[in-house]
């Protein structure tokens, strides 16, 4: 078992092999969603371009043998930003956390409502890399899946957990 506070390494990649993103979090802790990871405004963040610092701070959520990951961001940033990916994958010892990043997101901005970002992206980059047919179904499932609960229309305009509400605690967490 990991320790909370832990540093996690994130290291997202794209079909082929190159550098998406990569940045160090910290494992805040777990609950029934996945696993929470909270990243500070700055922290610097690698990508096939260089590196930069990270514009907001915000929580990542990890599910358990999902396709996606979803990051929650504070105040200026989109309230809900999921990549849709391959399963996330942990290290024997929890410090790393990998993915392949399969370009559709869905995105809710602040006081806005949920759309699907990068479809141009995602039919370019399967032709590209040679998605297999069953990746292109599964990373298709999930969109159409993070898009009904992501909407502001279930449980009282905010979606539904844990895209409603469950992650402001963790948010909170870092400040």
């Amino acid at each position: 078992m990991v320790k909370e506070s832990a540093s996690v390494l994130v290291d997202v990649r794209k079909y082929d092999g190159s550098l998406s993103a990569r940045w160090t979090a910290v494992r805040l802790g777990e609950d029934e969603h996945g696993v929470w990871l909270g990243t500070a405004q700055g922290v610097p963040v690698s990508s096939s371009t260089g590196e930069r610092p990270g514009r907001f701070a915000h929580v990542m959520l990890v599910p358990r043998g999902g396709w996606w990951t979803a990051t929650f961001c504070a105040d200026p940033g989109p309230e809900v930003y999921c990549d849709v990916c391959t399963v996330p994958d942990w290290n024997a010892d929890g410090t790393v956390v990998s993915m392949v990043d399969l370009d559709l997101d869905v995105v809710r901005p602040r006081g806005g409502e949920a759309h699907v970002e990068d479809e141009d992206q995602f039919a370019q980059r399967r032709m590209r890399y040679g998605y297999p047919d069953s990746v292109v179904a599964a990373a298709r499932q999930t969109c159409e899946w993070l898009m009904e609960r992501v909407r502001r229309e279930g449980d009282g305009g905010g979606g539904v957990e844990p895209f409603a509400s469950a992650y402001r605690y963790w948010l909170g967490l870092i400040g």
